[in-house]
């Protein structure tokens, strides 16, 4: 049966942070779980690190199977497709199938049988597996396992428009190895929380979604959902379960306390991503997939740019992504399919207005340079060993034909556009400090050179050098001769003022 086109509502920049932060999410909270999985629970005064290890070995910041089987739903999804259509759960089917004969690095055991059967019968791949899956669902009592719940996240993402089909999408794409009832529902209320949190950037969802689910299993599911708001994520320890999984990953996200903004203190409400996802792997045994799971609907509430930047720049996996490239898919896929009038995020690179590039020495720190795009784009060199790109940039490396470290920051230059600028601006100076200090020169720029990156020099002055925020600002006005814009965004400067108080400085010290 064919569906009609997929509604896709247009995201604002806020929501497309959070659209970008959904399978981003899931990545790093995978890759942070790795090292722990089916070992002591950590106890709160350990913080969970992306060092690798785990049962594959991992790569430090590499995520695992959780992550692995989203991208291959994502890979169809990017395209636009309606994840209920038969061809695009064939198109899925047979992605798993690829990923497990590539050597997948790890699979559950029935994930693994599933597929195993379904690659010998005949015809499309989607109807061999979902058969595959009904034969085992039938014969063992004990298959609600969390291994579709894992992958759910993007599912969301196709069917932003319409929570109708969106239930229908989960329930169609957890039955290709999980058709148990639990699965589906847990599926259904999961896609629901991050459709949700995009959309309007709150936890709502997840008890919205009881609505979606068939009516006599309702009371049952808002009493598992009492029972996670109600202990610990340590409690729901069979976390194999699908249940437990998204109990204990519940529970996370929902006792983690939410930080007041206090920026000169380190107070950012965004912070509530990093510390849930701590607690989802505190949980224990199953740590990857239960901070899998709280992940995405944790970078679906936060966005891309409450994800810590240092793990952004970890995050890596199969088969050969970066944090740049989750991104990418997520968006397509929140978009139908479509990158915006620049060719963003699919675009090798992205138009410069015809801009010159120009490269100028911080007025404090001759190791960092500040530019523009058509400087970090263009083909002359420049003397730095890494960039932090302040706005969107292409796929393809900036510098060409130099080897650098990249980090992109999610800042948009634009008041009003960033749910988390405190933060991101404290991120993106803290990045520079962390690269001077590791003997690096860094080329900071960002779309012109003219506010985003001043903003983010002036703080970058104070935490490596004490300068106050005035006399930062002057410095670096009189540095940038070709233009100055950061009057216009007073959300901007105003975020300098508060991110340079003294107690900010001692909170890093760096002179």
């Amino acid at each position: 049966m064919a569906h009609a086109p997929l509604p896709h509502p247009q995201l604002d920049a806020r929501a497309a942070d959070r659209a970008a932060g959904v399978l981003l999410g899931a990545a790093v909270g995978d890759a942070l779980g790795v090292p722990y999985e089916f070992k002591a629970p950590l106890r709160e005064d350990q913080q969970p690190r992306m060092i690798g290890g785990g049962l594959g070995p991992y790569q430090p910041g590499e995520y695992s199977d959780d992550t692995q089987m989203q991208v291959c739903i994502a890979q169809v999804a990017a395209t636009g497709a309606d994840l209920r259509d038969p061809e695009a759960l064939d198109a899925i089917a047979a992605g798993f199938q690829g990923w497990l004969s590539e050597g997948a690095s790890d699979v559950g055991n029935q994930t693994s049988l599933i597929l195993s059967v379904a690659a010998r019968a005949p015809g499309p791949a989607g109807t061999a597996m979902r058969e595959a899956a009904r034969e085992y669902t039938a014969g063992h009592v004990r298959s609600a396992g969390n291994g579709s719940l894992m992958r759910t996240g993007i599912v969301a993402l196709a069917h932003l428009g319409d929570p109708a089909a969106m239930a229908e999408a989960a329930v169609a794409v957890s039955a290709l190895t999980h058709p148990d009832p639990d699965c589906a529902d847990a599926c259904v209320l999961w896609c629901s929380g991050i459709r949700t949190a995009v959309l309007h950037g709150t936890f709502d969802g997840v008890r919205d979604g009881l609505a979606l689910l068939p009516p006599e299993r309702r009371e049952t599911w808002a009493k598992r959902l009492d029972e996670a708001e109600a202990h610990p994520p340590h409690h729901f320890g069979n976390n194999g379960w699908v249940v437990h999984a998204l109990q204990a990953a519940w529970s996370a996200v929902t006792r983690t306390a939410v930080p007041d903004p206090n920026p000169a203190e380190g107070g950012f409400p965004a912070r509530h991503l990093q510390s849930a996802l701590e607690a989802a792997v505190r949980a224990g045994t199953d740590t990857d997939t239960v901070a899998a799971i709280a992940g995405a609907l944790l970078g679906a509430r936060w966005g891309c740019s409450g994800i810590p930047l240092e793990w952004q720049q970890a995050v890596n996996g199969w088969p050969g992504l970066t944090g740049a490239d989750l991104v990418r898919l997520a968006l397509l896929t929140a978009r139908g399919g479509n990158d915006d009038h620049t060719g963003w995020p699919s675009a090798p690179r992205l138009p410069t207005g015809g801009q010159e590039g120009f490269a100028v020495p911080h007025p404090h720190d001759d190791g960092v340079v500040l530019g523009n795009l058509s400087l970090a784009q263009g083909t002359e060199p420049v003397d730095v060993d890494a960039v932090v790109s302040l706005c969107r940039v292409g796929t393809d490396p900036l510098l060409p034909g130099t080897r650098v470290e990249q980090v992109r920051v999610w800042l948009v230059d634009s008041d009003g556009a960033n749910a988390n600028l405190h933060y991101v601006v404290d991120q993106a100076a803290r990045q520079v400090l962390r690269l001077r200090q590791e003997g690096k020169r860094v080329l900071l720029h960002c779309f012109a050179g003219q506010s985003r990156t001043p903003a983010v020099a002036a703080v970058y002055s104070h935490l490596a050098k004490g300068t106050d925020a005035e006399s930062a600002l002057r410095d670096l006005r009189r540095a940038l001769t070709g233009g100055w814009h950061l009057h216009a965004h007073p959300e901007l400067r105003s975020a300098v003022d508060d991110l340079t108080t003294p107690a900010a400085a001692d909170r890093h010290p760096g002179r």
